[in-house]
């Protein structure tokens, strides 16, 4: 399994913590960066969008989050995903079980699945064990 960057973006402080220790305890992950919401991240991609060792290989996307929410930041991932070199997955993470939310992520094609909070550790090397 190759090493992995991890971007979690979510605006809950403590979901921030506990996933940010499962994946420091998973030796696949190289690094992993937290954003409040989907701006921030998006302005990291942007940022970095040459360097891809400071690009995520995937992205854990909460839906409800202030400023930029999860839906509106795959509108504009998608518009930014042709001018990277690197390959993302986008996994939308949420603690939603409204099959209004699932439908809409379902039918967004860069969307790899929807997962519903909290992630264990498992879970979690089962998805990098896919990417790798």
């Amino acid at each position: 399994m190759k090493p992995v960057n991890v971007f979690v973006v979510d605006d809950d402080d403590i979901y921030q913590f506990t996933i940010g220790v499962t994946l420091k305890n998973i030796p696949a992950v190289r690094s992993t960066r937290t954003f409040s919401d989907g701006a921030e991240a998006l302005e990291y991609i942007v940022m970095h969008q040459n360097n891809d060792d400071e690009l995520p290989d995937i992205i854990f996307l909460d839906i409800n989050m202030p400023v930029l929410d999860g839906f509106q930041f795959m509108e504009e991932f998608i518009e930014l995903r042709p001018k990277l070199n690197k390959s993302i997955k986008v996994y939308m993470v949420s603690s939603s079980m409204d099959p209004k939310d699932i439908k809409k992520a379902d039918r967004i094609e860069e969307i790899s699945d929807y997962l519903i909070k909290p992630l264990d550790s498992k879970h979690i090397r089962e998805i990098l064990s896919e990417i790798s």
